[in-house]
């Protein structure tokens, strides 16, 4: 465990059912005059009225704010700089993503572009934005990524077949809304993937390398709201409880990776989202019981501490007992959230392992986390699990 850390998130949270119905008062919040925002969102959202009750706010506010949809649900450098170059001469002073994780890294990454004199690709890395961004306002409606309060967003590189992040703390927004009500029409496949991207954030942060009291304390307790809310999210779309536990679980978990990382398990997931166009959360879940498998002899000290917020009785048993009882859970979630278990359904085949342990070893960033590393040869035999 590191002897020195540190941790930074948005500048303001605003939490509970029907928050957005209050994004007008708290504008004041951005400290800085506004008068023309940009609002990021999906089709989807757009038809529910949400947008429109948000465009209502803004306006009596005296704010005009235009409307974009044109966000990929995995966004390429591309599709980002184009959707940058429509911005032009618009002179937005406020952009706000309104949307799933990839809507909100698109909010963060525009908002610095809008500032810096640079490309998305100048931006990849860590710390290598050198200005603070136009003020941002960032409202989930999903309960995975966590992005609302982390500095990283995450773009696709086609021509590379991989996914690549960006890490700047200029990326922070000023103002986050989160309201469970916005995701209680979410599908089952969304609500199970996402849900299971949260978790995965939280258990990485707390296994990893750079794992702190600070990130601890949020991975636990993320942990906590996820393992007894997920299956019932899942079921009961309509719960408002369950929502509610998997949003500030996936804030929570969100809050667990700023301060301490993913580790290998979002290093073996990002050529699979990159070159196959397999959900992140899905290849999240669908890795995360072997790599923790891999990790085992490292780290059952530590997945034995997570098994009691799982709701795992650990009562006589030995901490490699309850750390199998952790991934044993994970199994048994996958298997009642339906999620695929066999890449071959996503096209994958066993010629492609080699070059995909390739791009994934490129993801240092990630992998210098993971408290085992991993070799080539490890790479593949956890993807060839998932292939048998």
């Amino acid at each position: 465990m590191q002897t020195l850390y540190r941790f930074q998130t948005a500048d303001h949270i605003v939490a509970g059912r029907n928050s957005l119905q209050r994004v007008g008062e708290h504008l004041h919040l951005i400290g800085a005059d506004v008068h023309k925002a940009l609002i990021l969102t999906q089709p989807s959202i757009q038809s529910l009225g949400f947008v429109d009750t948000l465009v209502g706010q803004l306006a009596d506010k005296g704010v005009q704010a235009d409307v974009s949809t044109s966000i990929l649900p995995e966004p390429t450098i591309d599709n980002i700089e184009q959707v940058f170059a429509a911005m032009e001469g618009a002179a937005y002073d406020l952009v706000i993503g309104f949307g799933g994780g990839s809507v909100l890294d698109s909010a963060k990454i525009l908002s610095v572009l809008s500032t810096n004199d640079s490309s998305v690709r100048d931006l990849l890395g860590t710390d290598l934005v050198k200005k603070p961004g136009l003020p941002t306002i960032l409202i989930p409606t999903t309960s995975g990524t966590g992005a609302e309060v982390t500095p990283n967003a995450i773009v696709t590189l086609p021509e590379e077949e991989l996914k690549i992040g960006i890490v700047s703390r200029y990326m922070l927004p000023k103002l986050v809304f989160l309201d469970p009500m916005l995701t209680l029409g979410l599908p089952k496949p969304i609500t199970a993937a996402t849900g299971m991207d949260a978790f995965t954030h939280s258990l990485e942060s707390f296994i990893s390398n750079k794992a702190n009291p600070i990130s601890d304390m949020f991975a636990l307790e993320s942990i906590r709201l996820i393992s007894s809310s997920i299956v019932e999210a899942y079921r009961n779309g309509a719960s408002v409880e369950a929502r509610e536990k998997m949003l500030l679980g996936s804030m929570y978990g969100g809050m667990a990776l700023t301060a301490a990382g993913t580790a290998a398990v979002h290093a073996l997931a990002y050529p699979l989202g990159g070159k196959f166009k397999i959900a992140h959360g899905v290849a999240n879940s669908m890795l995360l019981p072997h790599v923790m498998e891999f990790n085992m002899d490292a780290i059952a000290d530590r997945l034995q501490q997570a098994a009691e917020p799982m709701g795992i009785n650990t009562q006589g048993l030995t901490s490699s007992q309850a750390a199998s009882k952790v991934v044993e859970r994970i199994v048994e979630w996958t298997r009642l959230l339906e999620i695929p278990q066999d890449l071959r359904s996503f096209g994958v085949k066993l010629e492609d392992v080699p070059e995909m342990a390739v791009s994934a070893s490129k993801v240092t960033r990630l992998l210098n986390n993971n408290p085992k590393e991993l070799s080539l040869q490890d790479m593949e035999a956890i993807y060839r699990k998932l292939l048998s």
